[in-house]
């Protein structure tokens, strides 16, 4: 299984809003390298959900409940969207400046590559997150 990070802005559709809706189609994405993110995902895939603009932090995990699929927002018919599902949110929500600070974090594709609003994360990025989080890897 891989795993991801997905951003929103909280105001736009906060994970509170995916955790009263119980799934979304996760659409809109036009950068290049953040649409092939989401062409690989697969099937039960899990992804940390990250609120930008307002907070600045991870504040949940998501999971893929379908895989990628021709995005209806884009008339183009070049990009995909996912459908995500909530798993649960974080016991202690990590700040962008907890992991900018944390040395096991440093290579992350979301901390170089900011623009991203789909990036991967490393088993082990996964891993400090979590644990950062008071949760169990």
């Amino acid at each position: 299984m891989a795993h991801w990070l997905v951003k929103s802005e909280p105001a736009k559709y906060a994970f509170a809003d995916l955790v009263r809706d119980g799934k979304t189609v996760w659409d809109g994405v036009r950068n290049n390298a953040a649409a092939l993110h989401l062409k690989a995902m697969k099937l039960g895939d899990e992804a940390l959900y990250y609120h930008s603009q307002e907070g600045l932090e991870v504040v949940g995990v998501a999971k893929v409940v379908t895989e990628a699929f021709l995005d209806a927002s884009d008339p183009a018919g070049r990009f995909v969207a996912v459908e995500l599902a909530p798993v649960r949110a974080l016991k202690s929500p990590v700040t962008l400046a907890q992991m900018k600070a944390n040395p096991a974090l440093a290579d992350m594709v979301m901390l170089r590559q900011v623009r991203l609003s789909v990036s991967p994360v490393t088993d082990d990025e996964w891993a400090v997150i979590l644990t950062m989080a008071e949760e169990t890897p």
